[in-house]
């Protein structure tokens, strides 16, 4: 086959950049190059197609079907905790609509069921086959009020409403149009409402994007047979030296979950992926018309952490916008294989408790992602070990979801800078009274 004055807009798996646009110039393919390729330049529907039949082949997580509610929990997915992390405060309202957008075998759809009692849950996903997994696994636990809809991310508009709390965690990077996709979920978030995500970076999985174009290349016109996929990488996995760049990433990172073939095949075999740098994702973001609120890792973005040893490094920073500085952290320590964070829809109210007549009348309870309470080594909504001061303990022990901060006061030796302690740390949450 010849090309004349030809541009092929290749749509590549491999992360480093969503397209690669290639020259062929009179350049003559083989039949099996040919037919490679044409896996790789699809229209917005194939991929979906593809995207569609990875999952029908391999359902994503392959987590076990249990008949009682999921150990734990993920605080991201608790409306309290993740509304008390974004505001700093309680929110006024439980009774929400979640969507879990891209929901895949229901691991996080049943969470948000479990962990959110006074929420109906709405789940979408592309994979037909995939959906009948996240349906059974929801009946078995007992998560009911749920209802499911075999759609993309792009039809989401087909379902009526507006939703407090979209959940949209390893989707969007699969699309074919990231683009498309998050401004089409920004439109059914509810004023006040958080959505939050989770896509992946290109720095943390570098060794991931060169076994995924390892693997295409030798697969050639069996591009799109996932099995085979799966079947190649291992063998790669099993023939390359133990010293081996990729090998050893695999093993310090990701080879206990890719022992399962699921677990396998949407690292390495995905038909669309898009890895993220801080610049492309606020590209995204600016793109959604939402507030960026926050990483819901904030600690991992502190600059101080990585440069404290100079502070005229970290005076010259200060002048970068906050953009610049979080690039400036990946760059520095670039272990970074996705970004998690949570978007809103204007007007969201914060609260700092700075003054203290008005702490004093809060009333506060136990974030209801903890655990290990009571007893003063706990962990915290992040399962970090936290361990508690007697009278912090005493005064945890007396939230009561009634009794104010001053109230509580006259019962404990403690102090309004040990209240604010508990609220940073995410101990407590905090109602205005």
């Amino acid at each position: 086959m010849k090309m004349s004055y030809k541009t092929l807009v290749v749509r590549a798996s491999c992360p480093l950049n969503m397209y690669f646009i290639t020259p062929l110039l009179k350049i003559p393919l083989s039949p099996k190059i040919k037919n490679a390729a044409l896996f790789l330049i699809m229209s917005d529907s194939q991929v979906s197609a593809a995207v569609a039949k990875l999952y029908d082949t391999y359902p994503f997580p392959p987590e076990p079907i249990l008949d009682e509610p999921p150990p734990g929990y993920n605080w991201r997915w608790n409306w309290l905790a993740a509304y008390n992390f974004c505001t700093g405060r309680k929110p006024q309202n439980q009774h929400i609509r979640i969507l879990d957008a891209g929901c895949g075998s229901g691991v996080g759809t049943e969470y948000l069921v479990h962990l959110n009692p006074y929420a109906q849950v709405v789940g979408i996903d592309l994979s037909a086959g995939t959906l009948e997994v996240a349906k059974k696994r929801c009946q078995s636990s007992g998560a009911d009020r749920v209802e499911f809809h075999h759609l993309s991310i792009y039809d989401v508009d087909k379902i009526p409403g507006q939703f407090d709390l979209i959940n949209c965690v390893g989707v969007l990077h699969h699309l074919p149009d990231p683009i498309r996709g998050i401004q089409s979920l920004a439109k059914k978030l509810a004023p006040g409402g958080l959505m939050h995500i989770f896509v992946y970076g290109e720095l943390g999985r570098w060794e991931i994007q060169l076994m995924q174009r390892a693997i295409a290349l030798l697969q050639g016109d069996k591009r799109g047979n996932y099995q085979d996929g799966v079947h190649i990488g291992r063998k790669i996995f099993a023939s390359l030296p133990e010293n081996n760049r990729i090998v050893k990433r695999e093993k310090e990172r990701w080879a206990m979950e890719n022992q399962r073939d699921e677990c396998f095949a949407d690292m390495y075999v995905h038909p669309q992926e898009t890895d993220y740098n801080i610049d492309t994702l606020f590209a995204l973001i600016d793109a959604a018309g939402l507030d960026f609120v926050g990483f819901s890792n904030p600690g991992f973005w502190q600059l101080e952490n990585l440069l404290e040893k100079e502070p005229e490094l970290i005076e010259r920073a200060a002048e970068l916008t906050e953009c610049q500085r979080y690039r400036l952290v990946e760059l520095l320590n670039p272990d970074v294989a996705h970004y998690e964070f949570f978007l809103s829809r204007p007007p969201l109210p914060k609260t700092d408790w700075l003054a203290d007549n008005r702490l004093l009348a809060a009333i506060p309870e136990l974030n209801p992602c903890i655990d290990g309470f009571p007893s003063q080594c706990i962990f915290n909504y992040d399962y970090q070990i936290v361990k508690l001061s007697t009278a912090e303990f005493e005064f945890m022990q007396n939230c009561d979801s009634k009794s104010t901060v001053a109230e509580i006061l006259t019962k404990v030796e403690f102090n309004l800078d040990g209240v604010r302690h508990l609220w940073k740390q995410h101990l407590i949450l905090l109602t205005p009274g």
